[in-house]
C-alpha cells in the first residue's frame, strides 16, 4: 500500500482541503526540512494538476510566513502561525477579554429564562441569563453584568448579573451604569475610606517645621462657584524694588494643596487613585480620585483654614517678566474664595475686561440665579476701590494677559471653544442648556497654573549639555498630523482663505492661530475650528519629554491639582525627593504610572462625553417632530451629524433616512453627495431638521430633513 493511500482519492481535492493536509504534515514535522517530492509521495498527489495546486498552496503558506522556502523546493515551518490560526486565536482571545469585562444594560426577565438587553452593541447581540443567575433583577433593572460561557457555535454568551444599579430611566440608576460601562467606580472600597477617616485634620508643629510661612499673605481662591476640591489658590503681595524703583515688583504664590503630606506611596489610599488615575466629571456629580475626607476637607484649601501646601512662588515685575522664583513646602492660609462669575463682574465693572468678554455681554448670573458677590455691593460700595482684593485681582489680571499675549507670540495655538452645560434639578432632570465661556477670570488662573507647572518642569527637565535629566512624569503634545494639515490647507481654499503647513512649529502654529482669529465671526468659523481641532494630536503623560506644541512650552508637566490626578501627586513626590538630593527615579515604574494616568484620562473623557449624551436625548425626549435649526457638525459613511443651534444639542440624520438619492461619502471633503440629484450637504452647512427618536437607552438622538428644507 503506497504511502498517499491512507489520504484517500486525491483527484478531487479543494485547495482548503490541501491547506490543511499541508498545514497538518508540516506542524507534524515541526523543524525539518522537508523536499516537495517527498511531500507529495506522502500526500498522494500522483496529478499535474494536485502537484500545481500543493504549490500553489506552499507559496501561500510562504506570504503568510508559516513555511520558509530554505532551499529551492526544500521548505521548512518557522513556528508562526497559519492565517487561519491567527484568526482563530484572535477570535478566542477576544472571548477571554469578554469573559473579563462588565457589561450594562436593561433586563428583560421571561418566564423561565432572561436576557440583558446591552446599551451599545459591542457583541453584536445580548446576554442570555439563566433564573439562577439574577441576583433578584427584574424586567425594566438596569444591571451589570459578565460572561460565564459561550458555547462554540452560540449566538448569545451566558451570563450572569453583579449588581442590580436600579430602574432604567432614573437619574441615580443612568449615571452608575455610565460609570460602569467604562468600567469607572461610583462608590468607595471600605477599607479605604476607613483609611481616610483615620488622617487627622489637624496641623501639628512637627508638620510646619521647615515650611515657609505664608498666612500672612493676601491669599484666595479662584474656582468654579460649585467646587468643592480647591486645589489650588494665589497669594499676592507688592515688595520693594530695590534696583528700579519706578518699576513695580510683586511677589506672587501660586499654591497648590499638599497632597502628598497625605497621601504616601503604596498606601491603599494611594493603590486607590492609582486605579483611578483621575476624577470624573459627570453632568450632575464629580466622582473624586480621592476619598471625600481628603478631596473636600483636608487637603482643600477652604476658606480661613490653615493648609499645608506646596508651592512656586515667584519675584515678577509690572511686564509680567519672572526675575526670581523658588520651590518650597509651605503653609497658607486662604483669605476668600471666589467663583468665576464674581471676579469677572469686577473686571467688567472696573473696565479691566477683555474686548472679547464685552462683545458677548455681561456677565451674567449663575445659571441658578445666584448673583456674584460683585453684584451684592451697595452703588457706593461698586464706586470705590475695594482694597486689597480689588487690586491684587486687577493687577494679577493684567499680568495674566501679559503671560497669555507672549504665549502666544511664542507659538502656542489658541483653540478656546465654547462648552455646552445643562441648569439640572435636584433629580438630576436637564430643565435647560447654557454655553460656558472661558473669560479673563478664568483666563487669569489658567496662566499662572500654567507657569507654575512650565517652571517646575524646566527645573529638573532642562540641564546642562552633557548631563541626564532626572526622570519626571510631562505632559508632552505632539505636532499636528501633515496628512491633516495640508488636508485644512487645501479644504479654506474653498472659502478664499490659506494656511502655510510647513515650516518650524513656531511658524506653523501662528500660521494656524492666524487662520483661525481671521475666520472669527464668519459663517465658516465653526466648520474651520472643528476641522483643524481634528489635525491635533492628543496631549498624554511621558517620561520621555518631547515638549507640548499646543502651549509651545519646551517643557511642561502637571504639578497644580493633585486633589484630582494622579501624575500631579507623582510631579510633587518627585520634586520633593530630588529637592532633599534624592536619585533619579526609576524610568520604567514612571512610565507605567503615564501610560496609564493617559488611559485613564482618556476613559473618563468618556465618560463624561457619555453623561453629556444622555442627557441631551433626555432633554429632547419631549420635542419629538419639532422643527430646529442647526449646524452639521460631523459627516460620516452612517450619516449626517447636526447641532442644534438653540441649544447646542447634537444628534444623527441616519444614512437610511436620506431616501430621495442613493449617497457616498467623501471624505476628503467631509461631505456626503448624492450620485444621482449631485445634492450635497458638508460639514459646517447650515440645515433644518425635526426630532425623530430619542432613545435613552443607546443615548441616540435621531433628527430627520424638515420637509421645508
Amino acid at each position: 500500500m503506497s504511502k498517499g493511500k491512507k489520504h484517500g482519492n486525491t483527484r478531487h481535492l479543494r485547495k482548503p482541503q490541501l491547506a490543511q493536509m499541508v498545514i497538518d504534515y508540516f506542524s507534524q514535522h515541526n523543524g525539518e526540512l522537508v523536499d516537495v517530492r517527498n511531500l507529495f509521495r506522502t500526500l498522494g498527489l500522483n496529478t499535474h494538476p494536485a502537484k500545481l495546486l500543493c504549490m500553489d498552496v506552499l507559496d501561500d503558506l510562504v506570504m503568510q510566513e508559516f513555511l520558509a522556502e530554505r532551499e529551492p523546493l526544500r521548505y521548512e515551518r518557522t513556528g508562526q502561525p497559519t492565517a487561519q490560526e491567527r484568526k482563530q486565536k484572535e477570535a478566542d482571545e477576544r472571548r477571554q477579554q469578554l469573559m473579563q469585562k462588565t457589561f450594562v444594560g436593561r433586563m428583560d426577565v421571561r418566564k423561565d429564562f432572561a436576557f440583558l438587553l446591552l446599551d451599545n452593541r459591542e457583541l453584536g447581540g445580548d446576554i442570555f441569563i439563566p433564573k439562577n443567575q439574577l441576583r433578584g433583577a427584574k424586567t425594566g433593572d438596569k444591571v451589570t453584568a459578565r460572561i460565564v460561557d459561550w458555547p462554540e457555535g452560540a449566538r448569545n454568551p451566558v451570563g450572569r448579573v453583579v449588581e442590580v444599579l436600579g430602574r432604567a430611566g432614573d437619574n441615580e440608576t443612568e449615571m452608575h451604569a455610565i460609570l460602569a460601562e467604562f468600567n469607572l467606580p461610583y462608590t468607595y472600597p471600605k477599607n479605604v475610606e476607613d483609611a481616610a477617616n483615620q488622617i487627622s485634620d489637624q496641623i501639628t508643629p512637627a508638620d510646619i517645621a521647615g515650611r515657609e510661612d505664608m498666612r500672612d499673605r493676601l491669599t484666595f481662591t479662584i474656582d468654579p462657584r460649585d467646587a468643592k476640591d480647591f486645589d489650588d489658590a494665589l497669594s499676592f503681595r507688592e515688595i520693594p524694588n530695590g534696583k528700579s524703583p519706578n518699576s513695580k515688583l510683586y511677589e506672587i504664590g501660586v499654591h497648590i494643596a499638599d497632597v502628598s503630606h497625605y497621601v504616601t506611596e503604596g498606601s491603599v489610599i494611594d493603590k486607590e487613585a492609582v486605579r483611578r488615575g483621575t476624577s470624573v466629571y459627570l453632568v450632575d456629580r464629580t466622582v473624586p480620585m480621592l476619598p471625600e475626607r481628603l478631596c473636600n476637607y483636608i487637603c482643600s484649601l477652604r476658606p480661613d483654614e490653615d493648609k499645608l501646601t506646596y508651592s512656586v512662588i515667584f519675584e515678577m515685575n509690572d511686564k509680567a517678566e519672572v526675575k526670581r522664583w523658588h520651590l518650597a513646602h509651605t503653609i497658607t492660609r486662604s483669605d476668600r474664595r471666589f467663583a468665576y462669575e464674581e471676579v469677572q463682574a469686577l473686571f467688567e465693572a472696573r473696565g479691566e475686561a477683555s474686548p472679547e468678554d464685552l462683545q458677548n455681554g455681561p456677565q451674567a448670573k449663575a445659571p441658578d440665579g445666584e448673583v456674584p458677590w460683585f453684584d451684592n455691593l451697595t452703588e457706593e460700595q461698586k464706586a470705590s476701590p475695594l482694597g486689597e482684593l480689588e487690586g491684587a485681582l486687577i493687577c494679577l489680571n493684567r499680568l495674566a494677559k501679559l503671560l497669555r499675549q507672549r504665549r502666544f507670540q511664542k507659538g502656542a495655538v489658541d483653540f478656546d471653544r465654547p462648552e455646552v452645560r445643562f441648569e439640572i434639578d435636584e433629580h438630576g432632570k436637564p430643565l435647560s442648556t447654557y454655553i460656558k465661556v472661558a473669560k479673563d477670570a478664568n483666563k487669569l488662573i489658567e496662566e499662572f497654573m500654567l507657569l507654575a507647572n512650565r517652571t517646575v518642569a524646566e527645573s529638573i527637565g532642562r540641564v546642562p549639555k552633557g548631563k541626564k535629566a532626572k526622570v519626571l512624569p510631562y505632559r508632552i503634545h505632539e505636532q499636528p498630523d501633515q496628512d491633516k494639515l495640508a488636508n485644512l490647507s487645501q479644504f479654506v481654499t474653498k472659502f478664499g482663505r490659506k494656511l502655510k503647513y510647513t515650516g518650524t512649529k513656531t511658524e506653523i502654529s501662528r500660521n494656524l492661530n492666524k487662520l483661525l482669529h481671521d475666520v472669527h465671526g464668519s459663517k465658516e468659523q465653526n466648520l474651520v475650528e472643528m476641522v483643524a481641532l481634528r489635525a491635533m494630536m492628543k496631549a498624554k503623560y511621558s517620561t520621555v519629554n518631547i515638549g507640548h506644541y499646543g502651549l509651545a512650552f519646551d517643557y511642561y508637566t502637571h504639578f497644580t491639582s493633585p486633589i484630582r490626578r494622579y501624575p500631579d501627586l507623582m510631579v510633587h513626590r518627585l520634586l520633593s525627593r530630588y529637592a532633599e538630593g534624592g536619585r533619579s527615579a526609576n524610568a520604567e515604574k514612571y512610565e507605567a504610572l503615564c501610560e496609564l494616568s493617559s488611559e485613564n484620562e482618556q476613559t473618563a473623557a468618556l465618560a463624561e462625553r457619555a453623561s453629556i449624551k444622555y442627557k441631551q436625548v433626555e432633554f429632547m425626549a419631549d420635542k419629538i417632530g419639532k422643527p430646529f435649526d442647526g449646524i452639521i457638525s460631523g459627516v460620516t459613511e452612517f450619516g449626517i451629524y447636526v447641532e442644534l443651534n438653540d441649544n447646542h444639542c447634537e444628534g444623527m440624520i441616519p444614512l437610511r433616512d436620506l431616501d430621495d438619492d442613493f449617497y457616498e461619502f467623501d471624505e476628503r471633503n467631509y461631505q456626503l453627495w448624492g450620485k444621482r440629484h449631485h445634492r450635497r450637504f458638508t460639514l459646517g452647512d447650515p440645515i433644518r431638521v425635526r426630532v425623530a427618536r430619542a432613545n435613552l437607552d443607546k443615548k441616540q438622538l435621531d433628527f430627520v430633513l424638515d420637509p421645508e428644507q
